[in-house]
């Protein structure tokens, strides 16, 4: 029992070696490939975890892990992960295979992803009031800190990572605007925040000042006194989850019911709506929607274009609106 609470190694399977040196030439090549890694640490975890597997083939290794957890999902992580240490070892000796997915695997796996959810307005409310109700009796600030992270993963659709990488020299009062650096896709974007959104923010900057915490621009914007030090991704996604079970959104246990990551979407499909009620054209809007998200392409923003009723609704009017006139009569009779 207490070999297994040890903490393993980097890399320290029987093939680790050759994963480590995979993710060193894939960055020499320029890619950050940090969601690959923890990938390939996943897979090096579980060899370690068995080393009596050590003489089977990477094709039966791949498949031992797979039944690990029997889900269409893992499955394809699984295999993924093994072609791609195949290709590694493909590359210093080209003898070796390189591993197939397999037909319908991927397919099978994104039928099992969970459909974004879209909040109500409603519920964004409840959202916001039980992050204010938080208790924190020990970091009576703590509230305002996960008040300001929802105000701002939902009004400007920032992700978790973006979130936590925030500086205080990101945050310019003057300008109105914020500075997202280090994102996804190797961009950095400045975002121009509404003045309610920068309201919120100056009062949580306000009560961090009060709160002696580090005032240099390089310190973490969002700065934990109890920790001395900033929230990770895992820590924000952790407390906001719980934020979410406080409002009653999410199921009190288990990995399911709506997510942190669905502010995102819930901000673009408000976004649609709030254009369609004045009167706007959305397609003429989506490349601005795309830089302000932070995608390289309008195809990257099309994934967080959700049908909803309220939507279509929306859309379906503003054609009768349009298309009313066509279908009147020389004499205004339809």
């Amino acid at each position: 029992a207490l070999q297994k609470q040890r903490r393993l190694p980097r890399f320290g399977s029987f093939l680790g070696i050759v994963m480590d040196e995979h993710i060193a030439h894939m960055r020499v090549l320029g890619y950050r490939y940090r969601t690959e890694e923890q990938r390939l640490l996943r897979f090096d975890r579980f060899l370690q975890y068995h080393p009596e597997l050590a003489g089977l083939t990477l094709t039966e290794l791949v498949e031992h892990w797979s039944q690990e957890e029997p889900s269409p999902y893992h499955l394809f992580e699984a295999r993924r992960t093994g072609r791609v240490v195949s290709k590694a070892m493909h590359r210093i000796d080209p003898r070796v295979p390189v591993l197939s997915i397999g037909d319908g695997v991927a397919r099978a796996a994104r039928q099992q992803q969970r459909s974004p959810y879209l909040y109500t307005d409603d519920e964004i409310q409840r959202i916001l009031q039980a992050a204010l109700l938080y208790p924190s009796p020990k970091a009576p600030w703590r509230p305002v800190t996960l008040f300001t992270m929802l105000v701002l993963a939902y009004c400007a659709g920032l992700r978790g990572g973006e979130v936590a990488r925030l500086v205080l020299g990101d945050v310019d009062l003057r300008e109105q605007t914020l500075e997202i650096r280090e994102t996804k896709f190797f961009k950095r974007r400045r975002l121009p925040l509404a003045p309610g959104v920068m309201t919120v923010l100056q009062h949580y900057l306000d009560m961090r000042e009060q709160a002696g915490t580090p005032t240099n621009p390089e310190s973490p914007l969002f700065w934990s006194p109890q920790r001395n030090c900033g929230y990770t991704v895992g820590g924000i996604r952790l407390v906001l989850t719980d934020v979410l079970r406080r409002a009653n959104i999410k199921p009190a246990h288990g990995a399911v019911g709506p997510r942190v990551h669905d502010l995102r979407h819930t901000m673009v499909g408000h976004r649609m709506r709030d254009w369609y009620k004045s009167g706007i054209n959305p397609q003429s809007r989506l490349p601005y929607l795309a830089t302000y998200l932070g995608h390289k392409d309008i195809r990257s923003t099309l994934v967080y274009l959700n049908i909803t009723p309220e939507l279509l609704q929306e859309a379906g009017e503003r054609f009768r609106r349009n298309g009313a006139a066509a279908l009147q009569t020389k004499d205004g009779v339809l």
